[in-house]
């Protein structure tokens, strides 16, 4: 009983990974030596892919299922190993799972200035960042290209290259869109799917395929932001006279938050003046009439022009007064 004990402890019957990490990307089972027995039970769950290596040669793929081990459903390894039908004695060989599921929110971004020609400022440095999801849609390709002979790998070792191989795209996606620096913050959903397009291609030859790129956020220079801030002052402003209007009157709010004082009265009478100017102003542009044509303004009577008014009193004197007749006041 013993010696039949030992004898089934050199082999495997029984091949399958729980993958319990959630970024590894390929496992190699590991059979410690032990051969495989034909027969053997091997057991494929979804989102991977087994991959069975004879020294060193990739052999049969097997897609999610449960699988008896035979010469029927290994032909390659069959072939290589020149198996006669119906062979039933113990192999060696290499296991290699490969996890297809989607790898979720992966983060990119530019360590180093984007360069973008602008029409309307030229050439402009950019700063982005965002994040990115990817799987394994070529497992062989993906082993052959890739992964080499490690026992695994992990999502950590084939982000440096895909961020490199993104980041470098972003710039031709970018100038390809044509769409203008002040419009890029408006159009971050239409330029991630572009740059999506452009840059899937870029790394299926590694058997990967990039399921989603997102952009959010894109930083422009400091001289093109302030250059941006300052059309959208005007932009704001639009009608001068309202725009005087309105800071006039958080002015006025603010001076009115101060607390009371010499300095602060003077200020609320200062700004209370400047106040009844402007609106006195608004209310005249409001209400004067449209200009009278020239020949109307001929005809018009002179009679306000008869009078005029002392700037020292205010009372009401003929047009050739030298002199007020209330104050004194020599007249201009």
């Amino acid at each position: 009983m013993g010696i039949f004990s030992t004898i089934a402890g050199q082999f495997i019957d029984v091949i399958e990974w729980k993958d319990n990490t959630g970024d590894t990307m390929v496992y190699r089972y590991d059979r410690g030596g032990k051969e495989i027995m034909m027969g053997a039970q091997l057991t494929v769950r979804e989102s991977q892919v087994a991959i069975m290596v004879n020294e060193g040669k990739l052999a049969d793929v097997f897609q999610p299922g449960r699988y008896t081990l035979s010469t029927q459903n290994m032909p390659i390894m069959t072939a290589l190993q020149s198996w006669k039908y119906g062979f039933n004695s113990p192999f060696k060989a290499e296991v290699y799972f490969v996890n297809t599921h989607l790898f979720l929110d992966q983060k990119w971004g530019t360590s180093n200035p984007v360069m973008m020609r602008d029409s309307e400022f030229g050439m402009i440095r950019l700063r982005a960042f965002g994040n990115y999801s990817f799987r394994v849609s070529e497992p062989v390709t993906f082993l052959k290209e890739v992964f080499g002979t490690s026992a695994y790998m992990t999502v950590e070792g084939v982000n440096g290259q895909i961020k490199r191989t993104l980041v470098s795209g972003l710039s031709d996606a970018l100038a390809q869109s044509k769409i203008p620096a002040l419009d890029l913050a408006a159009n971050y959903d239409e330029l991630s799917q572009y740059a999506l397009k452009t840059l899937a291609p870029r790394i299926e030859s590694l058997g990967l395929k990039l399921e989603s790129f997102l952009i959010e956020n894109i930083s422009l220079p400091d001289e093109v932001e302030k250059a941006i801030d300052r059309r959208t002052s005007m932009g704001v402003a639009g009608n001068l006279h309202q725009y005087t209007q309105y800071q006039t009157a958080e002015a006025i709010r603010e001076s009115a938050n101060n607390p009371g004082g010499a300095a602060g009265m003077g200020a609320g009478l200062g700004v209370g003046a400047i106040m009844s100017q402007v609106m006195q102003a608004a209310v005249q542009q409001q209400a004067s009439p449209a200009p009278a044509a020239p020949a109307a303004q001929e005809n018009a009577p002179a009679s306000a022009a008869e009078f005029k008014f002392c700037p020292e009193c205010g009372t009401r004197l003929p047009r050739t007064a030298k002199f007020c007749v209330e104050c004194g006041t020599k007249q201009p």
